[in-house]
């Protein structure tokens, strides 16, 4: 089975019952294609010259994939815009910054390539059951991709307050995706790591560069080394991706360990993430079994108190498995970056769950299929399409 085998085959549409009607927020519609949220962030601000944190958006949407999604800029210009690989439309008005609390779901049009009859079978039959017991509402990979290969979360050696750690594994750490260029400025930070000015000088212009500059004249100047200042240095956008990425991970080993108490084990499959194992319910679930897996399992954060009951109790495996304590999983430095407050639901179930079948064009002699369907806010259709196909 191929997914995404070109940006049309994955289109997600942002759901949202907010209208213009006056304000000082330019309210606009960003379709993408090929592109991540942050970096049309930033396309947008290096455009119209708007300084980021005038800019509000509501989620990331994929990167490999054709996304629709809003925004708002404070006191933005009236007008739209067009770039290679991203449309900005100009809406209107509204009173308030575009959030995430503004998005009632998001509409998903997939399209599941290169399967043979027995994997489609397969995948309409998975199609019914969900219908039926839902799916687990794991954070898929994507919410991990700044993971680097040593396995690290940059967002716990900053929340232990290991500033130099963090940068490195941030600015340093390589990664299976990276590209050519990206592996060898990597490696030269990994050579030079230490001797700022040599680095510095040895780097390619860039943002990472620019950090590493900030480093470099500290040690001319005949002063400490800021790591906590570099590390602040980093775009707020990919900062706020290191923290959500990490307790995303804590909250997806809460919830595989919590179907594991509830479910008995011949019940449940496992699947590799990269947050770690993540346990599904193998076949369909009696009304009882919906039930007992049916709850709302805290974003782990110092911002809530511990849980009690069964939750707390397996809250504190994950935490002390991680080496960590809930009240150690906050930012001290800089202020502007929060790890998210609140709950999200163990289990979700796919609205509007279509699926046709068709002749692959792209691969003769094998079927595609195509999947429509909704879900809330912040959940992830490729674990729908784990669960379908298996993989």
């Amino acid at each position: 089975m191929k997914l995404r085998r070109q940006p049309e085959d994955f289109q997600v549409t942002e759901l949202t019952e907010v209208h213009p009607a006056a304000g000082p927020f330019a309210l606009y519609r960003l379709t993408k294609t090929s592109l991540g949220t942050p970096e049309a962030i930033q396309a947008v601000c290096t455009r119209w010259n708007v300084h980021r944190k005038r800019i509000s958006y509501g989620g990331l949407k994929d990167r490999h994939a054709v996304t629709t999604q809003h925004l708002t800029i404070h006191n933005g210009p009236r007008q739209s815009l067009q770039q290679k690989s991203l449309q900005l439309q100009y809406l209107g008005q509204v009173p308030a910054p575009f959030t995430a609390a503004e998005i009632n779901a998001n509409h998903f049009q997939l399209v599941l390539r290169d399967m043979t009859a027995a994997e489609v079978q397969q995948a309409e039959a998975g199609c019914v059951t969900v219908q039926n017991s839902g799916i687990p509402n794991y954070f898929d990979d994507q919410r991990f991709g700044s993971l680097g290969v040593s396995g690290e979360w940059i967002a716990r050696a900053w929340c232990l307050g290991d500033w130099e750690r963090a940068l490195w594994l941030a600015l340093a750490d390589p990664h299976p995706d990276d590209s050519g260029t990206e592996r060898q400025q990597k490696q030269i930070l990994r050579d030079h790591w230490g001797r700022w000015p040599e680095c510095q000088q040895a780097l390619a212009r860039s943002h990472r560069r620019s950090i590493i500059t900030y480093l470099s004249d500290k040690v001319k100047a005949g002063h400490p080394v800021d790591f906590r200042g570099a590390l602040a240095r980093i775009s707020i956008d990919l900062r706020g991706l290191y923290l959500s990425a990490w307790q995303s991970a804590l909250w997806n080993r809460l919830l595989s360990r919590y179907l594991q108490t509830v479910l008995p084990a011949e019940k449940l499959v496992g699947y590799d993430l990269l947050s770690g194992p993540a346990m599904f319910p193998a076949t369909p679930l009696s009304a009882e079994q919906l039930t007992s897996v049916t709850a709302q399992l805290p974003l782990p954060s110092a911002r809530i108190d511990h849980p009690e009951g069964l939750i707390g109790e397996l809250l504190g495996q994950v935490l002390q498995a991680e080496g960590i304590e809930l009240r150690q999983i906050r930012v001290k430095y800089p202020r502007d970056s929060f790890f998210s407050r609140g709950s999200r639901s163990s289990l979700i179930f796919p609205q509007q769950l279509t699926w046709a079948v068709a002749d692959d064009e792209l691969y003769p002699g094998k079927q595609c299929l195509t999947l429509g369907f909704s879900l809330p806010r912040g959940s992830y259709a490729t674990i729908l399409v784990k669960r379908l196909t298996g993989l």
